[in-house]
């Protein structure tokens, strides 16, 4: 989908970021303009403002589009997610590993099927977009038809999706085990037809250590190497009985981040999910790496994993990038609000309270920092890609009484967070189209 040309303005309360939320007052890292607009153009936005300093200098042939008191919002981005994985969402009763074993693995044997994945795809990026998130860092099956089918169809929505084929060439079904040769081979295929075509970006995906020979993680380190520009995700310490399988598989390394490190995959662009259980070395090590942490609230609880320590990630000694992950099928929705509301929990379990300004920022401006793309998405600003949610504070009864007793921004984003959801969504932009909502 090309982007639209017509310029296109937005009328509504625009809020994003002219810093960081957990550097200093969070409430002066928000940028509000009660009544302001966003002018879009080719794809990109070209002026944020108030209307009324604005309306006169609008180009005579834009359309406008007034959302009243509904707030303006950069595009969600999610950090780390499964899109086979959404057919067995809210599946009960088992932590990871069992986890994998019964509902996961099944589940994604059926991707050998391109009409599955085809169809997969496209309900997983329709109920994406109309949750408001316009990017997304999205693991695919180990069939390399799964990530053809991905890429298609945000190709065809003009989405900015980053997206890789599972390596996994042991201790998982047969069904689903590549080799550390066809897992190179087909990964560099993916990379040639994919990466950098319209918005789409390639990541070398090793589910994790437990699925991955030595020699295959070293294959995914030898990617990275050989293509410029790619990301790579993986899972690192979400279970104690996951990192005690891995010091067992690897007893030569000294931490489950070192198995990684050894083979060349920590550093800028890489992604790691949960990092529940990990120490102030590897929170050392990914600063200074420029390495990314997910933070999946919904899924960490729902798996009975642990809680992330998003503060300590975030010690201005040394800074992580980090940003939210909905890891649907762990996760329990793939809402960025409902999130949001779950990051405020575990952050409470562990003694610390999030600000709203903070969430957000971690679903958005600071998520994009966490992809090292904050120069192009996560913002509302002249330049930046014209990727857009529109939040309905008036959505469903309860929402709308709580949201009008309001006395400030934050407490809006505040009551967003914890009672909102999909309904929320008035509206998707993605490249300056409307592809959800009105």
């Amino acid at each position: 989908m090309t982007p639209a040309s017509q310029p296109t303005v937005l009328r509504g309360r625009v809020v994003t970021f002219r810093g960081n939320p957990f550097e200093g007052n969070p409430s002066d890292a928000l940028l509000v303009e009660e009544d302001g607009v966003v002018v879009m153009e080719n794809g990109l936005i070209t002026h944020v403002g108030d209307w009324t300093a604005l309306r006169a200098s609008l180009p005579d042939n834009a359309t406008i589009v007034n959302y009243g008191d509904a707030l303006i919002s950069a595009g969600f981005i999610d950090t780390h997610v499964h899109y086979p994985q959404l057919p067995m969402i809210a599946s009960w009763g088992a932590q990871l590993l069992e986890w994998l074993d019964r509902y996961v693995f099944p589940v994604e044997a059926t991707f050998a099927d391109p009409v599955v994945a085809q169809a997969v795809a496209r309900r997983f990026l329709t109920e994406l977009l109309g949750s408001g998130t316009t990017t997304a860092a999205v693991y695919c099956t180990v069939h390399p038809q799964s990530v053809d089918a991905f890429f298609a169809e945000a190709e065809r929505l003009g989405a900015r999706m980053i997206a890789g084929k599972v390596l996994m060439d042991r201790n998982a079904p047969d069904t689903l085990r590549d080799t550390v040769r066809t897992g190179y081979d087909d990964s560099a295929a993916l990379i040639a037809r994919w990466h950098g075509r319209d918005r789409l970006l390639y990541a070398v995906t090793p589910r994790f250590a437990i699925t991955s020979t030595p020699e295959q993680l070293e294959a995914a380190g030898q990617l990275l190497r050989d293509h410029d520009g790619l990301f790579m995700q993986t899972h690192l310490a979400e279970n104690t009985g996951e990192i005690a399988e891995v010091a067992r598989l690897f007893p030569n390394r000294s931490s489950y981040l070192d198995v990684y490190d050894h083979a060349g995959l920590v550093g800028r662009r890489s992604i790691f999910g949960h990092a529940i259980h990990v120490g102030e070395r590897e929170f050392c090590r990914c600063h200074e790496s420029d390495a990314s942490l997910a933070h999946c609230p919904t899924s960490n609880l729902f798996l009975g994993s642990g809680l992330f320590r998003l503060f300590d990630a975030l010690d201005a000694r040394r800074p992580v990038r980090v940003g939210l992950g909905t890891d649907v099928g762990a996760g329990t929705s793939l809402s960025q609000l409902r999130t949001m509301g779950e990051a405020y929990k575990v952050a409470q379990l562990t003694g610390r309270s999030l600000h709203p300004a903070q969430a957000l920022w971690l679903a958005t401006a600071g998520a994009a920092r966490s992809l090292h793309m904050e120069d192009r998405i996560g913002t509302i600003a002249p330049g930046m890609e014209a990727d857009l949610c529109v939040l309905d504070p008036h959505a469903f009864p309860l929402l709308s009484d709580r949201c009008d007793r309001c006395e400030s921004i934050e407490e809006l984003l505040f009551v967003l967070m914890t009672l909102g959801d999909n309904r929320c969504i008035l509206a998707t932009w993605v490249s300056g189209r409307c592809v959800a909502g009105v």
